[in-house]
């Protein structure tokens, strides 16, 4: 029984990763849910068999489609959409390994140095992120505001914190519940270029937001 169930699992996957009519985010989450249900499978045999082979199988299935998270139309949609809205602008729109929705917004957009408030050539694109967001009500957001290594911890610290809070605080303001968005000053902490050329601490003041599209709320 238990290996009838690891063996649809995988086939079941595999048969929608393959098929011609799927987007690629659906292939790839298709995917890595069958080798997510496959390992799971195996884990839960080791510790018990039966039973806990079969809840193996469903926790290694979310794990393997992207790190507990899913990619499935709706995100593929808004990856997409929010491609045409950051088109130009310099905002990097990507999907990570984890299978969140990453942008990534430089410092000459987002905020000026030593500063939390956001700039107005920002705006726009909150706007329109904030229809994607409550277009897709199921997905959760997460803002990380970094600096460069100007100035100490005590300073970089909570600056990179408001700058996130800002960037929520706009969301809010455009309908978007504050309970959805969480936020997180990452300091000088994460580089990720080198502090020691004006271009490269350039690249470190920045802001990323990250959607998430928990499995339980994912509707195709």
């Amino acid at each position: 029984m238990r290996n009838t169930q690891v063996l649809m699992a995988v086939i079941a996957a595999l048969a929608v990763s393959g098929c011609a009519n799927v987007s690629e985010g659906q292939r790839r989450t298709a995917t890595g849910t069958g080798i997510g249900a496959a390992t799971g499978a195996i884990i839960g045999g080791l510790v018990g068999g039966g039973k806990a082979a079969a809840i193996g199988a469903g926790v290694g299935a979310a794990v393997g489609a992207g790190g507990g998270y899913l990619w499935n139309e709706n995100m593929e949609k808004q990856k997409q959409e929010m491609e045409v809205a950051t088109a130009g602008t310099g905002i990097a729109v990507t999907q990570t390994t984890a299978n969140e929705l990453k942008l990534e917004i430089p410092s000459d957009l987002s905020f000026d140095t030593g500063q939390s408030e956001v700039k107005d050539n920002l705006r726009p694109v909150i706007d329109r992120f904030a229809q994607t967001l409550q277009a897709n009500p199921g997905t959760t957001v997460r803002i990380v505001g970094h600096t460069d290594t100007t100035g100490s911890d005590a300073i970089n610290d909570p600056l990179s914190l408001r700058r996130a809070e800002s960037v929520r605080v706009q969301l809010s303001s455009r309908g978007v519940a504050v309970p959805r968005v969480s936020v997180e000053g990452a300091g000088s902490h994460q580089p990720m270029a080198s502090n020691a050329t004006v271009a490269g601490r350039a690249q470190n003041r920045r802001v990323e937001i990250f959607i998430m599209q928990p499995p339980a709320t994912a509707q195709n």
